[in-house]
């Protein structure tokens, strides 16, 4: 049978008035509309007008077939239009590319449609014909047991029913945790997310054995304190085990939420039980302060001699060197209470002047972060003291770093509180207000908000930029109206510049995490003439969407990234984008690619920090990538930025490009001719690589997957320090502790071991700095030719007059034994080649395939796969991550057992003296640790 060339027969019996002559034609078409769509688009009306005819039988036949030609044609909409007329001759389990397409194209209208629906709670005409596709389809994922491809589309779609269907027919508890994923980290409408989080919670609780510590982690992102103070008081009152997970729950809770939230939850738990008892001190922060602490003093690996490099090679009579070095100190000794450096350099310390010794001082809070006890005692000699005429530099910097020290804890909240109001100075006011924006952070305490605002009023610039930044410091995340519209009102009433700043970004920081609801905030600050308040505007959009990755903010980002006149404002809009896409880091990259090529250096210098801030302790290729040409840029500010952004991605990492990029670091120190701006960052740099003994690391989200609003707010706050230095300490809070540290039921460290399945050196500490070698030149003395030639000569004579003297009765030439022999010289060296040739023909030791590792140790995100407890006496509770503080259950009883010590927070001895010659020998048996030096006060000038 000769193959068909032509559809015009068929076409044509679409004019006959036989509806069986039709059907046939329809049929025929069918099939070959894929060969001849060209030639039977031509008659599309006449398909159509059969579509269209309500008597006309097979009309549902003809609108498959005008689906398939509008599809060959391209008219996607107009082929979806059809192929819903099309009823169940629609073939959804079709493998072709037609139906695939058109599912697509059904889903994404759908979607859209059911977006629009729930978003403006208005009814929206959803056609049935499209609903019955979207039905067939779900019914086809469930037979196919395709549970995560509905839900993915059920989420899109705003499907709580097809949701809990999909969790109910598949793998329960998988599938939980992956709504959840995609709930926290895809779903960008706020209030649908809670909706899902609800159900999530009720069909957590549902389970055969019901996931605790999910339950809480949705409560905590629907902030309901109720919730999880009910959920504490449950497991409080449970068995052993479940005591266990009410402690592991406390800590979650700590790790994620605010000081506001946690006191709330606290004063709801009712329960009396011993783990309840415990509830207090892990809600208030302190049992994870001190084993952060203990854990940063046990394992502090920094490297001073390259600070002391660094130091030697900048001059110090730079105040901007001397506080970088400050800084880069502050930050690789991030809560070690390791002050060695500054012990060693007291001659430098001293030449620290105004502003300068401001920040030294003030670092001292960064190094002993976390030292609750004795903050007050080891500031005393700094802090402001009635009576006594100190500087004020100094003394504002002491009030910083006792904010720093207590950073979210509201420990030293009413002394500091004293301080503000006891003071006229502005160096003063301007320390005590940041301290008690550190400590004080999203408590919400209206007492101390007007303590921050009449100092706002005295229309100080110093101390005014600090009362703004720390009104919204203590708001943030509270979406308080009233204090919106107080600090924009005085923005514009003021003349100073930096309290037009301190108040826009005290604004930003109140709207942290409202997403949706900081949208009419942000209009009125992106409209308004002055480019401060617009910048502010930008970092709302940054805090507001933060970890969403909320499409409409990155195209408003990226819009005012190329439009705005002001450069300050263009650089804010890319580094922001760092921000909302931290959730994805992946991303950012390619986002970013063509702005970091822009012709504006300030454009330049925000795609590195959006990568440095997204992407850090990822060592990301792509990201590295980008930055490389960067590292070269012609203008000193965005070398600076390249050298800042490099070092966050490359912590604690330690290939072969993290080596290169350190002695890149020592060279540029090293150069001269390099610009001043350019060696602060290589200097911030170094102290960020090494950042907390190297033992710390930055991330924007929680082990939980949620964002970290310390570490978000602290790299907000930093990213300021390119108009205010001392605001570079705030990175301090952004540094998490890379630590695995399990406790017992009355959170005791057990010892205990556990097994790292991968090599040592895959996850090892970099090798520390070799001290400079001095090579010793040796002096050659000149000779005349005739001298040279005497000496030969002599020399000569005197070897041969030793060769012929000898004694005749001496016996026959013997080896000399090794004992009696007068020269060894010759054998020894034998011995040493042998002993070399030996060792070069053994082959090196083979490196182990694991190690074990002890408690209070240290566990890198990419190492936490390769942790296994199968052996351990103690197995943790929490089976989905292997790092962070763990509640362990013992599952080898035994009476001996061993607890670690916690000592770093205790009180040092005094140094030197008879006291300590005598106890050196019984300290030295107590523990491996000796103890760090007492502490001193530094030689500032008044």
């Amino acid at each position: 049978m000769a193959a068909l060339t032509s559809a015009g027969g068929l076409v044509a019996l679409l004019d006959e008035h036989d509806e069986a002559l039709k059907l046939y034609a329809l049929q025929n078409l069918e099939h070959l509309v894929d060969q001849f769509w060209p030639e039977i688009a031509d008659s599309l009306p006449n398909i159509e007008i059969l579509f269209e005819d309500d008597k006309f039988a097979h009309r549902h036949l003809a609108a498959l077939v005008a689906s398939k030609v509008y599809y060959h044609l391209g008219e996607f909409d107009d082929s979806l239009t059809f192929a819903l007329g099309a009823g169940k001759l629609f073939d959804l389990t079709a493998k072709t590319e037609f139906v695939e397409t058109i599912i697509a194209k059904c889903i994404d209208k759908y979607i859209a449609l059911r977006s629009q629906q729930f978003e403006s709670d208005t009814l929206v005409d959803i056609s049935p014909a499209l609903e019955d596709v979207v039905e067939r389809m779900f019914q086809r994922c469930f037979a196919d047991a395709e549970f995560r491809q509905a839900i993915g589309i059920a989420l899109e779609a705003r499907r709580l029913d097809v949701i809990k269907a999909a969790i109910e027919k598949g793998d329960s508890a998988s599938l939980l945790q992956y709504v959840l994923d995609c709930s926290l980290n895809v779903v960008q409408h706020r209030g649908f997310r809670n909706e899902v989080l609800r159900l999530l919670v009720q069909l957590y609780s549902e389970l055969k054995e019901p996931d605790y510590l999910a339950m809480g982690h949705c409560l905590v992102a629907l902030e309901d304190d109720a919730g999880c103070a009910q959920l504490l008081d449950k497991l409080a009152d449970g068995s052993d085990r479940h005591q266990l997970l009410a402690l592991q729950l406390a800590f979650d809770l700590e790790e994620t939420a605010s000081q506001q939230f946690l006191r709330q939850v606290g004063g709801a738990v009712t329960s009396s039980s011993k783990a309840a008892q415990h509830f207090h001190r892990i809600l208030s922060g302190e049992a994870t302060i001190q084993l952060h602490l203990e854990f940063l003093h046990r394992n502090n690996h920094a490297d001073l001699l390259i600070l002391k490099q660094s130091r030697l090679l900048l001059d110090g009579r730079s105040s901007l060197y001397h506080s970088s070095v400050s800084f880069a100190n502050a930050i690789m000794n991030a809560g070690t209470t390791s002050d060695q450096f500054l012990r060693d350099n007291l001659e430098w310390l001293s030449r620290a002047n105004n502003w300068s010794k401001f920040s030294a001082t003030a670092a001292l809070g960064v190094i002993h972060k976390g030292n609750l006890e004795h903050s007050m005692a080891l500031l005393k000699p700094y802090l402001p003291q009635q009576g006594v005429a100190g500087s004020p530099y100094s003394e504002g910097g002491a009030l910083y770093a006792l904010g720093l020290m207590n950073a979210n804890h509201a420990q030293p909240l009413e002394y500091l509180r004293e301080s503000l109001k006891g003071t006229t100075d502005e160096v003063l006011q301007h320390g005590a207000c940041l301290g008690i924006g550190v400590s004080g952070m999203a408590t919400g305490n209206h007492e101390i908000y007007e303590d921050l605002k009449a100092t706002l009023f005295t229309d100080s610039a110093v101390a005014g930029e600090a009362a703004g930044l720390a009104m919204g410091l203590t708001m943030v995340g509270s979406g308080n109206v009233q204090a919106v519209d107080e600090l924009l009102q005085y923005a514009h009433d003021t003349q100073h510049e930096k309290i037009i700043r301190g108040a826009a970004l005290g604004i930003a920081l109140i709207m942290y995490g409202k997403e949706e609801e900081a949208d009419a905030t942000i209009d009125r600050l992106l409209a308004d003439k002055d480019a401060l308040i617009r910048y502010g505007g930008i970092y709302a959009v940054a805090l507001a969407y933060t970890g969403t990755g909320n499409n409409k903010a990155l195209r408003r980002l990226l819009h005012v990234a190329v439009s705005d006149v002001n450069d300050d404002v263009r650089r804010a809009a890319v580094t922001s984008i760092g921000f909302v896409l931290s959730n994805n880091p992946s991303q950012v990259p390619r986002v970013v690619e063509l702005l970091s090529e822009s012709f504006n250096p300030n454009v330049r210098y925000g795609a590195c920090l959006a990568l440095g801030i997204s992407c850090a302790s990822t060592n990301q290729p792509e990201a590295l990538q980008l930055l490389a040409p960067l590292l070269k840029d012609s203008v000193d500010y965005v070398r600076q930025g390249a050298l800042i952004a490099q070092a966050m991605i490359q912590m604690q990492h330690t290939d072969k490009a993290v080596k290169e990029f350190r002695a890149h670091l020592a060279k540029v120190l090293a150069d001269k001719h390099e610009a001043q701006l350019t060696k602060f960052g290589a200097v911030l740099a170094q102290g960020i690589l090494d950042a907390g003994g190297r033992n710390a690391n930055i991330s924007l989200r929680t082990r939980s997957g949620t964002n970290n609003m310390l570490s978000v707010v602290g790299m907000a706050v930093f990213l300021q320090f390119w108009y205010w230095y001392p605001l570079t300490l705030f990175l301090s809070l952004s540094l998490s502790p890379t630590a695995l540290i399990a406790l017992d039921a009355d959170l005791r460290v057990p010892q205990l071991d556990f097994v790292s399945n991968a090599k040592p050196s895959a996850f090892a500490y970099p090798p520390a700095t070799a001290p400079p070698t001095t090579e010793k030149v040796e002096k050659v003395q000149m000779a005349l030719s005739t001298t040279a030639k005497a000496k030969a000569r002599a020399k000569k004579k005197e070897e041969a007059e030793a060769m012929d003297v000898v004694p005749s009765s001496a016996a026959p030439s013997a080896p000399a034994s090794p004992t009696t022999a007068t020269a060894p010289a010759t054998p020894a060296v034998g011995t040493h080649a042998e002993a070399a040739e030996a060792k070069k023909d053994t082959p090196p030791a083979k490196e182990p395939a694991f190690e074990t590792k002890a408690n209070l140790t240290r566990v890198l995100p990419a190492q936490e796969h390769h942790v296994s407890f199968a052996e351990a006496r103690y197995v943790p509770v929490k089976k989905t991550r292997m790092s962070g503080i763990l509640l362990a259950e013992c599952v080898k009883p035994d009476a001996s057992q061993e607890f670690i010590e916690l000592s770093a927070s205790k009180p040092k001895a005094p140094e030197g003296g008879a006291a300590a010659a005598a106890g050196g020998a019984a300290a030295a048996d107590e523990g491996p640790e000796p103890a760090p030096p007492a502490p001193f006060e530094f030689p500032f000038d008044a």
